[in-house]
């Protein structure tokens, strides 16, 4: 062992240390124990590379904090990143409505599978279904925990040990290396792939299909776009195939939106649910926390008879929802239900003009101080973000602050009190004020004081 590396103090021994005892009473000692398991080891590791690790104080505040934002759990954050549905910072915020449901639910006992009248056992997604099928027309819905679930759950039962037939365009992957290949793969389903990646005829589905066909399957490639020499036949077009052919038609949407109404406004070129019923589809399967604007969830709507048989499969437990999902969920769809849309924050972001937007970034700038040095109100382009609406931006304004050291800076935003999340730019960051609530302005015009306060980020 090195020198360097006999410096730095035992686990036991900062542990037994006065700070390190009143760092456990509060962390809790195994907790405590672990992260300074792990930054005694970085230190080691520095020491071997002829980096100095630091006075043993140092070390047990870095363990203690680290240790500290792991017990605080999920902290709210400012999202001044221009994207709407911003998967790392969580999605889609709920509305006020939804987030009291979920926590009455959590915090108490609920009818969550009981029916009050008879008293007999019920389903816990009752309420949320025969909302889905009000304002969709669905002859039936299923509400999982999430999109590929709902996937996997209607690959599973429809098509195990059978060919399902897939556009080679439309094998997309989504969020954290998940791939429609492998969910075909884990559901038993065999894939076939048709066409080309841009270009694919009806006549490729067709002269695909057999007797060990089990389903026809449409993904929207809700976060990428094949744009130029290409084709690919309708939905409708699709529904007709199968159904001539005898074999179910499911069309992953994915994205949430949910129906004709709540395209208004948004950028062009999203399917919803409701169309792609219309057009035929046996089943849809769509998000819950993209655009519908809801919690985490997965819904599949169409032919009762499927719907029913994804029901009874043994999977469908598996990847049930719990009671804060479906209270939340049901608060969401009761305001698609009474016309209240407009008040759901993903919609009201999306559907927001510009000139709204630069007020909010000109009330920041004024908070802030018109007389910042380096900073100003300017135009930018926010986006739907979530895997939804790829290629498509939204006029915006922000308010940019120029800087020498723009990592930096959004580092110390990330760290402060609420953190706060924004764009860096060449010359400086940028805070996008579409995604900001009026009521979060102090905050931020604070953190970025804050930031700056007695360092020189500013100076060029």
């Amino acid at each position: 062992m090195t020198d360097a590396r006999r410096k730095v103090p035992s686990v036991d021994g900062l542990l037994r240390s006065a700070p390190g005892r009143r760092a456990s009473a509060s962390l809790g000692r195994p907790l405590l124990k672990r992260t300074l398991s792990e930054v005694l080891d970085e230190a080691r590791d520095a020491a071997e590379r002829g980096v100095d690790p630091g006075l043993a104080d140092e070390l047990l505040a870095a363990a203690a904090g680290r240790a500290s934002r792991v017990v605080s759990g999920l902290t709210p954050v400012i999202n001044a990143t221009g994207v709407v549905l911003h998967t790392n910072l969580g999605r889609a915020p709920l509305p006020a409505a939804a987030a009291r449901a979920a926590a009455r639910a959590a915090s108490s006992y609920t009818d969550l599978e009981v029916d009050r009248e008879t008293g007999v056992r019920g389903r816990r997604s009752t309420r949320a279904e025969t909302m889905l099928r009000a304002i969709t027309g669905a002859e039936a819905a299923l509400v999982v925990n999430n999109c590929a679930a709902a996937l996997l759950l209607s690959l599973a039962t429809l098509a195990h040990r059978r060919e399902v037939l897939v556009s080679r365009g439309e094998l997309v992957e989504i969020g954290g290396e998940f791939r429609i290949p492998d969910i075909m793969a884990v559901s038993g389903a065999k894939l076939v792939e048709v066409g080309t990646t841009n270009r694919t005829r009806l006549a490729d589905y067709r002269g695909a299909l057999n007797d060990r066909t089990g389903a026809i399957l449409k993904v929207h490639p809700s976060n990428y776009r094949v744009v130029g020499f290409t084709a690919a036949p309708g939905t409708a077009e699709l529904a007709s195939l199968a159904a001539k052919s005898g074999v179910p038609f499911l069309y992953d949407v994915g994205s949430g939106s949910i129906d004709h109404h709540s395209n208004d406004g948004m950028p062009a070129g999203e399917p919803d649910l409701q169309h792609a019923l219309e057009a035929g589809a046996d089943l849809v399967t769509s998000s819950g926390d993209k655009l519908l604007g809801g919690p985490q969830a997965g819904i599949v709507l169409g032919r009762a008879d499927l719907v029913e048989r994804l029901r009874r499969h043994p999977m469908a437990r598996a990847v049930r929802v719990d009671k804060m999902q479906v209270a939340a969920l049901e608060a969401v769809l009761a305001m698609y239900v009474r016309g209240q849309r407009n008040s759901i924050p993903v919609h009201r972001m999306l559907r927001e003009t510009a000139d709204q937007v630069k007020h909010r970034a000109q009330l920041l700038a004024a908070t802030v101080g018109g007389d910042l040095e380096g900073a100003h109100v300017r135009p930018c382009e926010s986006v739907v973000g979530g895997g939804s609406v790829p290629g498509s931006a939204l006029p915006s304004w922000g308010v940019a602050v120029r800087c020498p050291a723009p990592s930096a800076f959004a580092a110390r935003m990330r760290d402060g009190s609420p953190p706060v999340f924004c764009r860096m730019e060449a010359d400086g960051v940028l805070f996008d004020l579409r995604t900001v609530r009026d009521e979060e302005v102090p905050d931020l015009a604070r953190a970025i004081w804050y930031a700056l306060e007695g360092d020189d980020l500013l100076e060029e």
